[in-house]
């Protein structure tokens, strides 16, 4: 009797590219988590099934202070995929792996009257390619965008039949367009494309964002809500303009 002999069935492994959020904090750490509390007070869910990557490169903290901050994001339901630019000595098994090697993309920043730098929080996307000046392909949605639901096109403009409902995002390398009404989160211009626009028959959304810029719902006001309106920059200032 011979005996047959088998190959086991190999582990694949690949290479795969994640769209993420780069948080990088600043001293002194718990003034940080305040302004970031904010953040995500006046936009709930803003870090909802995010990935997150710290970056604490420019933090002078020890392990204590890291695995501090790591509970105090953990707390807040931030999920922290990995930590970049950590210290060999600051890093440690019980802490998110080291990570390196993501691309930089335009910052989203918090933008006040007066002073555009004070309470910044960066989350810069990272695992984006190079600037793209143009949309190149676009998407039609013919439904409405539910709560929870994320619709992504890197490559050029979404378009929305329906309304986007609260808790939901459209994300767009061009421009997006919302034929009803914006209650979620709409992010134009995500590959640097700052001359992204955002078009919608109705606002009520809970962030809007062009080239990494963007405003919250506090931020753009009661005198804008239920109008139809658009949004675009003109540099580093963010305009808005009725569609009447």
């Amino acid at each position: 009797m011979s005996a047959v002999l088998t190959q086991p069935r190999p582990i694949r492994l690949k290479g795969r590219s994640y769209l993420a959020l780069t948080l990088k904090p600043d001293l002194p750490v718990e003034d940080w988590l305040v302004r970031l509390d904010d953040l995500a007070g006046r936009s709930p869910g803003f870090f909802l099934r995010r990935p997150v990557v710290l970056d604490i490169e420019e933090l002078d903290i020890d392990r204590s202070q890291l695995r501090h901050l790591a509970a105090n994001l953990a707390a807040r339901n931030v999920r922290v995929l990995g930590i970049e630019g950590g210290r060999p000595s600051v890093l440690g098994p019980d802490l998110p792996p080291a990570m390196s090697g993501g691309r930089d993309s335009g910052d989203i920043e918090e933008v006040t009257p007066s002073s555009p730098s004070s309470g910044e929080v960066a989350l810069e996307k990272i695992e984006k390619a190079q600037p793209r000046k143009a949309a190149v392909t676009s998407i039609l949605v013919t439904q409405p965008v539910r709560s929870g639901q994320s619709i992504m096109n890197l490559e050029g403009d979404v378009t929305v039949v329906g309304s986007i409902a609260s808790g939901a995002e459209v994300i767009a390398g061009g421009s997006i367009h919302v034929y009803g009404t914006l209650r979620g989160r709409a992010l134009a211009g995500a590959m640097g494309n700052a001359e992204a626009r955002i078009f919608c028959r109705r606002l009520e959304a809970e962030l809007v964002s062009i080239d990494g810029l963007y405003k919250t719902a506090d931020d753009l006001g009661p005198g804008l809500r239920g109008k139809a309106v658009q949004f675009w920059l003109d540099g580093e200032t963010f305009n808005v303009g009725s569609l009447a």
